[in-house]
Order: C-alpha cells, then sequence, then structure tokens
C-alpha cells in the first residue's frame, strides 16, 4: 500500500456492467490502498455518486440501461461532481469514441485489457490533481473573503461597501423597492483616542463593529466600516420606518456598552450618532446622492448635539432639474 492512498484513503467508485472486470479492478486498487465501491450500470452509478462522493469514478463506456457516455453526461449536471475525476475505461478506442468521451466531461480515457502500471499512475494523478485544485479554490476564496473585510473590526471594508452598495441599487432599480442607508460616527472619538491611546481605541471600535454587526441579522443586509471612526449598514427593501428602527437600536446599543470616555462632552460613555436616508432608485436617481443625503444627516445629528439618528429626505427631482 502506498504511503499517499494510505494517508487519504481516496475513495474509488469502479461502474461496469461486468462482475469479472469490477473484481480485478477491487483487488488491484485495493492493494493500492484505495477504499472501493461498486456499480453495475449508469444509473446505479449516479445513486451511488449522490450517497457516496467518491474521489474518482472509473467509468465503463458500454453497459446496458445507461452507458458511460450518458452517466458523464448526468455527473456534468451536477453541482458536487466539479471535483470528481471520471477515468473512462472501455474496449472502444477509435477516434470517434475518444472525443465523445472527452466531451462529456471525461478526465482522462484508458482502454482493455488494463495496462496495470498505467491505470496505477492515471487514477493517482487524477485524485492529486482534484485535491490540488480543491486547496487552490478554497485558498482564492479566503483571498477574496480577506480582499473585503476590514482587518481591525473583521466586518466589510470600504471596497466591499462601494461594491455592494452599487450592486443593490441596480437591483432594486430594477424591482422598484425602497434601499435604506445609514452612515454613523463615534462621537469625539479623536479625544477618545488622545484619552486612552489607539490600543485601546481601537477595542473600542472592535466592540461597536461586533455590537452593530450582532443588530443586523439579515442575510442581504451589510455592516461596513466606512472609514477611520465611521461605520456603514446598507439596508435593502427596507423603507424608512424599518431604517428608523434600525439606527435607533444602534444608537440605542452602543449607549448600552457603556464604554467609559470622560471627556465626552454629551455623556460619560462612548456614543453613536447617526443619518440615514431611504430611496427607491429611479432611472433619473444618482447613488451619489443618496450617499451624500445620508451624510448630510450624518452631519445635522452632529449638529443637533450628537448621540442620536436623522433622517435626511431625498426630494424629488423639480422640472428644470430633469
Amino acid at each position: 500500500m502506498t504511503a499517499t492512498a494510505q494517508e487519504s484513503q481516496s475513495l474509488v467508485l469502479i461502474v461496469d456492467d461486468e462482475p469479472f472486470i469490477r473484481m480485478i479492478l477491487r483487488h488491484f486498487l485495493e492493494r493500492e490502498g484505495y477504499k472501493i465501491a461498486e456499480a453495475q450500470n449508469g444509473r446505479e452509478a449516479l445513486t451511488a455518486f449522490n450517497q457516496l462522493h467518491p474521489d474518482i469514478i472509473l467509468l465503463d463506456a458500454i453497459m446496458p440501461d445507461m452507458d458511460g457516455f450518458e452517466c458523464c453526461t448526468h455527473l456534468e449536471l451536477l453541482d458536487c461532481s466539479k471535483h470528481t475525476p471520471v477515468l473512462m475505461i472501455t474496449g472502444l478506442e477509435d477516434q470517434e469514441s475518444v472525443d465523445r468521451a472527452f466531451a462529456v466531461g471525461a478526465m482522462d480515457y484508458i482502454t482493455k485489457p488494463i495496462h496495470w502500471p498505467v491505470l496505477r499512475q492515471r487514477v493517482k494523478r487524477l485524485i492529486e490533481q482534484s485535491q490540488l485544485q480543491q486547496k487552490l479554490e478554497a485558498v482564492n476564496l479566503e483571498l477574496q473573503r480577506l480582499a473585503t473585510i476590514d482587518g481591525l473590526t473583521q466586518i466589510a471594508n470600504r471596497r466591499r461597501f462601494e461594491e455592494y452598495l452599487n450592486q443593490e441599487w441596480q437591483r432594486l432599480k430594477r424591482d422598484k423597492r425602497p434601499l435604506s442607508l445609514i452612515l454613523c460616527d463615534v462621537d469625539f472619538f479623536k479625544l477618545y483616542n488622545d484619552t486612552y491611546g489607539h490600543r485601546v481605541g481601537d477595542r473600542c471600535l472592535q466592540e461597536i463593529a461586533k455590537a452593530i454587526k450582532d443588530i443586523i441579522k439579515r442575510p442581504g443586509d451589510l455592516v461596513a466600516r466606512y472609514g477611520g471612526e465611521e461605520f456603514a449598514v446598507i439596508l435593502p427593501n427596507t423603507d424608512t420606518e424599518g431604517a428608523t428602527h434600525v439606527a435607533k437600536k444602534i444608537c440605542h446599543t452602543v449607549r448600552k456598552l457603556a464604554i467609559p470616555h470622560e471627556n465626552s462632552e454629551v455623556s460619560p460613555y462612548v456614543t453613536i450618532s447617526a443619518g440615514f436616508t431611504t430611496e427607491i432608485p429611479q432611472s433619473d436617481s444618482d447613488l451619489e446622492e443618496m450617499i451624500a443625503a445620508a451624510d448630510r444627516a450624518l452631519y445635522q445629528a452632529k449638529a443637533a448635539g450628537r448621540d442620536r439618528f436623522v433622517q435626511d429626505i431625498l426630494l424629488p427631482k423639480s422640472k428644470n432639474e430633469w
């Protein structure tokens, strides 16, 4: 038994209508250290695949009921089969059959009578390639995630905020549904950093980010670090009443964290100001104006004494502005 097969204990699904062929393939591959499952036609193979999710399929081309070509075509339609290589084993070796095997999704092809050292290497190589591809995809997904996450607070970063806001703006423009945007700013945060130091300031931002994220529970909503001590919340399919509820809850929740701020001018604890706006995107409306409206509302909340939320009303354009 090879060390690689021992370590991975990969599962091989053998699909052939001849019991003798299945038996000799089983004995050979078991000696190589693989686990084995069997099916005698394409229909049984599909059932076995859905139940067992093998690491590779050795598939005979010519079988009754459902042959290997049709079986391979059905496997290609299954999302969970994209990492499972198919090695076609058959007595056919004409150009048309070989081309057809690759056309329906087979990764490799070997003819009968089987050359056992060749089979051993091809099974090993196909499994290794599949495992490597899965690892690379997992790494790429993690890199994509890291590219959209703020390193300090572990919520979405500014880049992800802009991408998602534009995506939802376009979608809701088509659906004619409301979109709400909340911008938040931690009150007197420069004074907080000056008083307690930047390391404590970082912990404060982390606590606030977590508190806001815990409030925003719908899968389609997004909490992002907008910049510095600013946070943004995107609320698709949310009207003014819903956005008011969320903005109020954010201010209340941050207040209830009771993070000491002895030099705040509004409270002995850290507080947050929020501004929001709600719009049903139109063909003649402007996403940047929506962001500016939320920012105006945030400025109004600060000017009114901080530790509060304010809504900015986006007025319809007059005919002179069209």
